[in-house]
């Protein structure tokens, strides 16, 4: 039987969208087409609804308006100035929108509050948005200075120059170990530990040279910027990513209605592994192996429709180097839960 995700459709631009100042295009959407293609044979039903759970720049959330003409997106971002930008990017459509401050892992009350407490289409475009990268103030890119804070929402919670200030060594070197899978963890923790005595930690350039400095010369060679590391795992420190996610995902299953598709694209292996974890514990049976057959009820709820975890091609990694890392899975609703 031919999967229906692999139908051609007609392609749709994907637009970038100007940053304000001189024109310069700051987002490219990851696997559009691709994304497209997965969600289509769940939003071309009457009355569709789709949630953008990582709304960002808008980009996925034009093109899928554009795709599929009578379908409702409910587009959510913690960012405020995201929300700003995206409501400007998508107001031909607002007639067919509803865009909400939040955090991804509270969409059941979203979805209550806009009154569609089942939908048709769910993406997820996880990580730091172009966005936040991009202005160098929010202080998420290692290769340009600027304050430590990090927080894909600027109005709550801890900045990474707190982290870096407060933690102690073992919390300090916990979370670089567990986030940014950094090997030499507890080194960098007992430099910070030391630097901040004598200066507490504020801009980005100080960190990324401490790092530098507290990695033996052979490891600086290899593997790009060795302060990436660090920057993810106080990202995801701050912003409590894999806590959010690991919430996230199971309340975006049930929220799909029969028949709802779910698409999300992680970036690193923390991401794909809780992503993974969670479509597959629904796409498989759990009744005993040696049972003849699967009671009625006992189906799984899930069924995979991508290829495994996929990735972007070449020659889009080529034109948007932020798809080097992208990967993807994809599964639809079968069955309500028992």
């Amino acid at each position: 039987m031919t999967d229906p995700t692999d139908a051609p459709l007609p392609e749709v631009a994907a637009r970038p969208l100007p940053d304000g100042r001189d024109g310069r295009p700051v987002h490219v959407p990851v696997l559009l087409e691709r994304c497209l293609t997965l969600l289509a044979p769940a939003l071309e039903r009457p009355g569709a609804v789709v949630v953008d759970a990582t709304l960002g720049l808008g980009g996925h959330s034009e093109a899928l308006l554009r795709r599929f003409p009578d379908v409702v997106l409910v587009g959510v971002d913690r960012d405020p100035a995201a929300l700003e930008l995206s409501a400007r990017r998508l107001a031909e459509f607002a007639s067919r929108t509803v865009l909400v401050h939040a955090v991804y892992d509270e969409l059941p009350q979203v979805l209550d509050d806009v009154e569609h407490p089942r939908v048709d289409g769910i993406l997820f475009d996880l990580g730091v948005s172009s966005m936040q990268l991009d202005q160098a103030g929010r202080g998420f890119a290692y290769a340009q200075d600027a304050p430590l804070d990090m927080r894909m929402d600027p109005t709550v919670g801890i900045t990474a120059a707190e982290v870096l200030n407060t933690y102690d060594v073992r919390d300090l070197a916990r979370v670089l170990r567990e986030y940014g899978e950094e090997k030499f963890a507890r080194r960098i923790a007992e430099s910070v530990v030391r630097e901040r005595a004598s200066a507490p930690f504020h801009s980005s350039a100080r960190l990324v040279e401490l790092v530098r400095a507290s990695i033996p010369a052979p490891a600086r060679r290899t593997g790009g910027n060795p302060a990436k590391r660090t920057f993810q795992a106080l990202r995801i420190e701050v912003n409590a990513e894999l806590a959010v996610l690991e919430r996230a995902m199971p309340a975006a299953i049930d929220a799909l209605a029969v028949g709802g598709r779910i698409v999300v694209m992680s970036y690193q292996s923390l991401e794909d592994r809780i992503v993974k974890r969670a479509l597959m514990s629904r796409a498989t049976s759990h009744v005993p192996h040696d049972m003849p057959i699967v009671p009625e009820g006992h189906e799984p709820e899930l069924t995979i429709v991508s290829r495994g975890s996929e990735k972007a091609t070449s020659a889009e990694i080529a034109e948007n180097p932020r798809a080097a890392s992208v990967r993807l899975r994809a599964a639809q609703r079968m069955r309500e839960a028992a």
